[in-house]
């Protein structure tokens, strides 16, 4: 058995895919890197409506709009990077790169 996260994989499944251990580790970098930008931009979010005294809501709705806030960039960034897993993930299986993927990554450079 190998170890993968907190779970164990059989060596027969490890052995035919081995880009298992890496892709595992993204997804957690993933789901990590989501769960600090929500904090991160719940947080922001919060001490900006109080640091602009314009907007007058109770606090219940402060936190509201501060968790709403939160949830959609860490949604967007958990996505963005569960993608680039997904990429990976295709990559170790099959030695070589997404079409769509070198594409992307062409536009993004000519920007």
């Amino acid at each position: 058995m190998v170890n993968v996260g907190l779970s164990r994989v059989d060596e027969a499944v490890a052995a035919k895919h081995p880009g298992l251990q890496e892709y595992t580790a993204c997804q957690s970098y993933a789901f990590m890197k989501g769960m600090g930008t929500f904090i991160t931009v719940s947080g922001m979010a919060f001490a900006l409506q109080k640091f602009i005294r314009k907007i007058h809501y109770p606090l219940q709705w402060n936190i509201l709009l501060s968790f709403v806030a939160g949830s959609v960039a860490s949604y967007t960034v958990t996505r963005w990077e569960t993608q680039r897993c997904s990429d990976l993930w295709i990559f170790l299986e099959n030695k070589q790169p997404n079409k769509a993927t070198v594409l992307a990554v062409n536009v993004q450079f000519l920007v």
